[in-house]
């Protein structure tokens, strides 16, 4: 990262080389692969699938994973990984949060022998794809009034129910997918591809994460045999535990669509003349790079606290919640400041701004509303449950 433009502090200082490397490599590789065309990509709703073999051949799926190929990476060099990820598009970011957070973190933490051997190397070496089923038509931010159930049967479990807004679930080849047993216990179960009673639709029409493949799963009478049963899989709280995986991912990537917008503004406003001067040595657009260049600096630094955190095994969920709600929050204040700056070429997809403000607005609301997050935190503050009446608290 540039230190006179969006290292206003000097963070990379505070990196050790390895963890710098992991960033510069992905950089690059964003740089000369991804951004040539990432206006394309957005204005088509394509996700590049041809791409995949080259970031698993970097090692970006498994890359905190010790074990089956994975990279054995610490925490902030993931974190760097995403930054510089979602600088190309929040899109890219969310396949890779996903591969990693909710597909191969939850296989390695809850599974068994067997289905590590089996899922994890295919995972880490992209020749398989995962997803993630939790959210559902009606049960967004309560995950706990989910209506998908798996029933116990002679050959396993009988699964029926539906899962809505599930990134790379069409060309999924397994669904970590939770469902509600007859005692009411959410257990997690792996969902393969070709499962008779299941299947996949892509959601199309969207004006945000358009370089992303977003679907519907459809699950009618589907028999899960026992051992896709992931058996460490104990109530809500450990759906919630893989979706802290992916918090983490997306409080950097957050870091990264702003340094896009933000250094897209700043070459504009010198560049750009009215009045007989570059707009950037105008008093109100100061304003508004001081003010982006800002809150890019506490992202930051609340970015690599909680990496280093989470290295030594003492963040707690409500750490992560606070990095995703508010760099998230100020992420997408600064991709729409960045847009006004450019004024009507703010609106052009020759500018990344549009694109990320766009992306942003989902980035905003997946894996926790500002809301919901502030409601967890005001609850570790108090003790008090601010939640709705009778609602009955998640172990998170």
């Amino acid at each position: 990262m540039n230190a006179t433009h969006t290292d206003y502090y000097f963070c990379e200082e505070l990196l050790s080389p390895d963890e710098k490397e992991s960033g510069d490599e992905v950089r690059a590789w964003v740089d000369r692969r991804y951004l040539p065309k990432a206006a394309d990509y957005f204005e088509q709703g394509v996700f590049p699938v041809d791409l995949i073999p080259e970031m698993a051949q970097m090692g970006l799926f498994g890359f905190k994973l010790r074990e089956y190929g994975g990279r054995g990476k610490n925490n902030v060099a993931f974190g760097l990984v995403c930054r510089e990820l979602e600088r190309g598009d929040s899109g890219l970011r969310s396949f890779v949060s996903v591969m990693n957070g909710l597909v191969i973190h939850p296989i390695h933490t809850f599974g068994t022998e067997l289905q590590k051997r089996r899922w994890l190397p295919e995972l880490v070496s992209g020749k398989k794809i995962g997803c993630f089923g939790l959210t559902e038509p009606d049960a967004g931010s309560d995950p706990r009034s989910m209506l998908t159930t798996a029933v116990k049967a002679r050959a396993g479990f009988v699964l029926n129910g539906r899962k809505m807004w599930i990134t790379n679930g069409s060309i999924a080849d397994v669904a970590v997918v939770w469902a509600k047993t007859e005692d009411g216990k959410i257990r997690g179960f792996l969902v393969e591809k070709g499962m008779r009673g299941f299947a996949a639709r892509l959601i199309e029409r969207k004006f945000s994460l358009r370089a992303s493949i977003t679907s519907v799963l459809n699950f009618e009478n589907v028999t899960v045999p026992e051992e896709n049963l992931l058996p460490g899989t104990e109530g809500l709280k450990s759906a919630l535990a893989c979706l802290n995986e992916a918090r983490y991912g997306i409080a950097w990537g957050s870091v990264g669509a702003a340094v896009a917008c933000y250094e897209s503004a700043l070459g504009y406003a010198k560049s750009r003349v009215q009045f007989g001067a570059p707009i950037a040595s105008f008093q109100l657009v100061q304003r508004k790079l001081a003010r982006m260049l800002t809150e890019i600096t506490k992202a930051q630094l609340l970015c690599l606290r909680l990496g280093r955190l989470k290295d030594e095994g003492r963040a707690r969920h409500t750490h992560i919640s606070m990095a995703k709600m508010n760099n998230a929050r100020e992420a997408l204040k600064i991709a729409r400041a960045a847009r006004d700056i450019l004024g009507a070429s703010g609106i052009s997809l020759g500018y990344p701004p549009i694109r990320h403000m766009l992306n942003l607005e989902t980035v905003n609301t997946y894996e926790g509303t500002e809301d919901i997050h502030i409601l967890s935190i005001g609850r570790d503050i108090t003790g008090m449950e601010a939640f709705s009446l009778g609602h009955q608290r998640a172990e998170e």
